[in-house]
């Protein structure tokens, strides 16, 4: 049973009111706090999404530390990512949507009951995936198709240097990579996550806090170097992620954790022919994040409806506890994914 909401198809049991996340002022874990907002309605080509489990991912951090701002149009409240069933469509969305088990890529408001997504931005969950697990995936595999085979053109027979092998971002990337014959070079920090490096299939984990990343490069690929890195770090870390680079090598930053600037040698650059570029998803169009969508889920969901692919999951918080989970991933020991339990079950 449905009911007409401007212009929506709307199903019939939806509350007026939904629990969210949110911050009156940018700070440390503890600015989280619950409110009680209205349920939003989807618009054109929108989705309205009953949460089961939402993502918690860097950008979320440090939007609660007062440094990214959500864009124009975007919900404040912080959550990039969502798992749940549609309970409404928008006007030129299919109406068959409804009662889809989806997960999503969205521009904020995955820390709440109900979440908008663009119905373009939606991937089919299948009944074996659970929903804990279709959250933790959206955000990092866009992110990760999109750096490290569009703008890092990363092909089989290809080496991938990867920073942060343990963090969400890291994870996906190394499973990817190796699905698609991909040889894998990862760092961390402990002697711990570089053995979950190597049981995700990394080819080499390097512990950068007791060995030098450039030199364990050189002497794995017998002086070589790699074809891409993907690059979470920036600041000092450029310089020698160039000199980890071969020929016609793909520099490909996806943040600044280390730093917004970077000083290198721009013959370096010349000599190798190395192509520098990064990129910001959050901010990207709706059709350009549709297109992405459409090429993953011709190229890369199928590796994670048979179970290929699955990330790794850290830890589970409820939703009244994100202020925790913040306080996890800043701590950094997690591995893997951390998630919010929006509704049991």
């Amino acid at each position: 049973m449905t009911r007409q909401i401007t212009g929506a198809r709307v199903a019939a049991d939806l509350p007026e009111t939904m629990t969210a996340m949110g911050f009156d002022d940018p700070g440390g874990p503890d600015v989280l706090r619950p409110e009680t907002l209205p349920v939003p309605e989807p618009g054109e080509n929108q989705v309205l999404i009953r949460v089961s489990h939402a993502g918690i991912n860097r950008p979320d951090v440090i939007q609660r530390q007062g440094f990214y701002p959500p864009p124009p149009g975007a919900s404040p409240i912080p959550g990039l990512e969502v798992s749940g069933t549609v309970v409404a469509v928008g006007k030129g969305a299919a109406p068959e949507l409804i009662n889809r088990r989806v997960c999503a890529l969205v521009s904020g408001g995955g820390y709440a009951e109900y979440c908008l997504a663009h119905s373009a931005h939606c991937l089919h969950v299948p009944e074996t995936m659970s929903m804990a697990t279709a959250a933790a995936i959206p955000e990092t595999l866009f992110t990760v198709w999109h750096n490290v085979f569009e703008r890092g053109w990363a092909s089989d027979g290809d080496t991938l240097l990867v920073h942060g092998g343990t963090s969400g971002i890291g994870t996906m990337a190394i499973q990817l990579a190796k699905a698609f014959d991909i040889t894998v070079i990862a760092t961390a920090g402990s002697e711990e996550k570089c053995q979950a490096i190597r049981d995700l299939g990394a080819d080499l984990a390097i512990n950068y806090k007791s060995q030098d990343f450039v030199e364990e490069v050189k002497a794995f690929t017998g002086g070589k170097g790699v074809n891409v890195v993907l690059d979470m770090v920036s600041g000092d870390y450029v310089a020698r992620n160039i000199e980890c680079l071969a020929d016609d090598g793909r520099h490909v930053t996806i943040a600044v954790l280390g730093g917004l600037k970077a000083e290198i040698n721009m013959a370096t650059v010349m000599r190798k022919r190395l192509s520098l570029t990064g990129s910001t998803l959050r901010p990207r169009s709706d059709d350009f994040k549709a297109l992405l969508a459409d090429e993953i889920h011709n190229h890369a969901w199928p590796l994670f409806e048979d179970g290929t692919i699955a990330p790794v999951m850290d830890k589970i918080f409820p939703l009244t506890e994100a202020g925790a989970a913040h306080a996890r991933m800043e701590g950094g020991d997690h591995i893997g994914k951390i998630v919010l339990e929006v509704a049991e079950g």
